[in-house]
């Protein structure tokens, strides 16, 4: 006969999760909808303001690039759509922030403003935050003719035969230009230095191609427009002289920073920032803990290859968990 505190011992006591999933763009989600089926009934952390659920697909405007939507789809509803199907398959969303984790404790403990989990095996899917400039204006264009990613949306009919800029110096910034001269009528690069910080093949690439047109020692003041963006006000580093250029849109390549702020002495990280994932995997340096998506994606950095790594880190997990025999 079980006595009263055994009762009352066994309905407080639970046992850890066999996984946990942080974030809840297209990695995260995919690893919910792979464990849920695998039968591990994973928790989702979506987050809650400031940080917004979804990911950073919930500010793109037209996704034309995701494999099944011929036609295209927004952004936000894109991820309503990864959303419901990780819900359908019986993911747990918790639309609350991570605030502390323990990845030397077995099993992984996480606090949140409201609870306390323990875990056996930890998905990490926090991504990367596009680093903008937050000029005069940005907040009213952006997705209006601005955006963070060039090869996500440099080829929407909004862009096409239109006079584009880019904003950075690096080999990233050299790319995205490269990539927009497919649709742009001309590319501007805009760079704050008289030389790019790009590698020489990269940047002699740039000064080579006839459709773009690198405008030294520029900052960007200010964007102005109607509808959609039309001018940017740029200031010479030198002379201080301010003047406006016409665009058809404007697109940042000025970095990314990972969201691995509660990481930080606890993982591997590069000198970034990103997660190091080992080779063909998504295993961290922590056993039980996985990584996927632009968290640890500094290369990449598309929708499409976030879900892929999300299922990759299901599948490390599952198998984790089988080989320890923690089911």
């Amino acid at each position: 006969m079980v006595s009263e505190q055994n009762r009352i011992f066994l309905k407080e006591f639970k046992l850890a999760e066999k996984v946990v999933i942080i974030g809840s763009g297209p990695a995260g989600h995919t690893a919910a909808i792979y464990a849920a089926r695998a039968e591990m009934s994973p928790l989702l952390f979506e987050g809650e303001p400031p940080n917004l659920p979804g990911g950073q697909l919930m500010t793109t405007t037209d996704v034309e690039n995701y494999p099944g939507f011929p036609e295209g789809i927004s952004g936000p509803e894109l991820m309503d759509h990864f959303r419901d199907q990780s819900k359908k398959y019986g993911a747990s969303i918790i639309t609350e922030n991570v605030l502390e984790v323990d990845l030397s404790s077995k099993p992984i403990r996480l606090k949140t403003s409201k609870k306390e989990i323990e875990t056996h095996t930890l998905i990490i899917a926090t991504g990367a935050t596009a680093r903008r400039m937050f000029v005069k204006g940005e907040d009213e264009f952006w997705t209006k003719g601005m955006s963070a990613c060039a090869v996500c949306d440099g080829g929407l009919p909004v862009f096409r035969n239109k006079i584009l800029m880019v904003i950075g110096g690096g080999d990233s910034a050299v790319e995205e230009a490269t990539f927009l001269t497919k649709f742009a009528s001309k590319v501007y690069i805009v760079h704050r230095r008289d030389k790019l910080r790009a590698s020489k093949v990269m940047a002699d690439r740039a000064i080579k191609n006839e459709k773009i047109e690198i405008l030294w020692n520029s900052t960007l003041e200010e964007v102005k427009g109607g509808d959609l963006i039309e001018t940017a006000v740029l200031k010479d580093t030198v002379s201080g002289e301010v003047r406006d250029v016409a665009i058809g849109g404007l697109f940042y390549a000025i970095g990314h920073t990972p969201n691995t702020e509660l990481f930080k002495g606890q993982l591997e990280l590069d000198k970034v920032g990103y997660i190091v994932t080992q080779a063909k995997s998504t295993l961290t340096s922590v056993e039980g803990v996985y990584a996927c998506g632009d968290v640890q994606d500094s290369i990449y950095r598309q929708a499409i290859s976030a879900a892929g790594t999300g299922c990759m880190a299901a599948l490390d997990s599952e198998r984790y968990i089988t080989e320890k025999e923690l089911d």
